[in-house]
């Protein structure tokens, strides 16, 4: 996959109505970064008028996973995690359209020696990543740092998929992005030495998965990241990525090689990667997405955990 490239029919009256969001999200993030977080404050209020299937698939999640918090915990759980999302959109922005020399000032990163010590040997990367609301700024701050390629979730509005990757590609000259189908690019660019991003933690249906726990819930995983380590001859480095402060500052951490990673099976390889989300999970829950049905899909016989409590399914999450 080459380089987004500009079309002439992208300025077609259709989108212009796209470019004039993007011309607003770009004055936004202009602002002071703690003016940003007040407007990210206000969208996360506005989600209580705007997006209730969302914030229901919120609690669920929450019911689900902490069992053991009363109601009102979580309320405030799902309250600040409201306010996360709102502020990750903010976020996504500053990923996108924020100048170096700002985006330098807000964050520190530690354990940048292991992605170091693999490209010298010149061994591939699967850069594991995990769907915290910080998700675009993280990777933007490591893609600063160490060159790496992205994989993506190309949109049919071409004007939305072409600013997107441009965002994406911005922080280094050699990474790319990739189409999260294509696996035959990804084991190439690993093979090739790359450190290729790659988020495991959703529920992307039952093909290739199989179903181990995710906070004590049968949740079905991927496999692919046992096959794309052993395919792409690669190394598995977790990396996570969190807000400290909302005057603008960031903590990105990545973490040594998982040991013997690939192992026996890739059952118990998804078992491992699921509790291991779980432990970063719980350093930070209010800043996880978890707007997403990680419990879409449901083992053989089991009820569906969100349209029983009044959740419809959707084509996206």
């Amino acid at each position: 996959m080459g380089r987004p490239e500009f079309s002439s029919r992208m300025l077609l009256p259709r989108y212009w109505a796209t470019w004039l969001g993007f011309g607003l999200w770009w004055l936004m993030v202009q602002l002071p970064v703690a003016a940003q977080m007040k407007l990210g404050t206000w969208l996360g209020m506005g989600m209580k008028a705007v997006a209730k299937r969302r914030i229901a698939i919120i609690d669920r999640n929450l019911a689900l996973c902490f069992p053991a918090l009363s109601d009102k915990e979580r309320l405030v759980l799902r309250q600040t995690n409201m306010d996360a999302m709102g502020k990750g959109f903010m976020e996504i922005g500053m990923a996108w359209f924020m100048s170096h020399r700002r985006m330098r000032r807000t964050y520190s990163v530690e354990g940048l020696e292991h992605l170091e010590k693999a490209r010298e040997q010149g061994i591939g990367v699967l850069l594991m990543g995990m769907h915290f609301t910080t998700i675009d700024y993280g990777a933007a701050v490591i893609s600063m740092n160490h060159s790496i390629d992205g994989s993506y979730r190309p949109h049919k509005n071409p004007v939305y998929d072409y600013i997107q990757r441009k965002g994406r590609e911005r922080h280094n000259d050699q990474g790319i992005v990739i189409a999260r189908g294509d696996l035959r690019t990804m084991i190439k660019r690993l093979r090739q030495g790359r450190a290729v991003w790659y988020a495991p933690d959703q529920d992307y249906g039952p093909q290739h998965s199989v179903f181990v726990p995710f906070f004590g819930v049968d949740a079905a995983t991927i496999t692919a990241t046992s096959r794309l380590a052993k395919m792409g001859r690669a190394l598995v480095i977790p990396f996570t990525h969190h807000r400290i402060s909302d005057s603008g500052r960031y903590q990105v951490k990545v973490y040594p090689p998982l040991s013997e990673f690939p192992g026996e099976n890739e059952e118990a390889d998804a078992r491992r990667i699921n509790a291991f989300v779980e432990a970063c999970i719980n350093e930070c829950p209010s800043q996880y997405l978890w707007a997403h049905r990680r419990f879409k899909t449901r083992p053989e016989g089991q009820p569906d955990l969100y349209r029983s409590v009044g959740i419809a399914a959707g084509k996206r999450d």
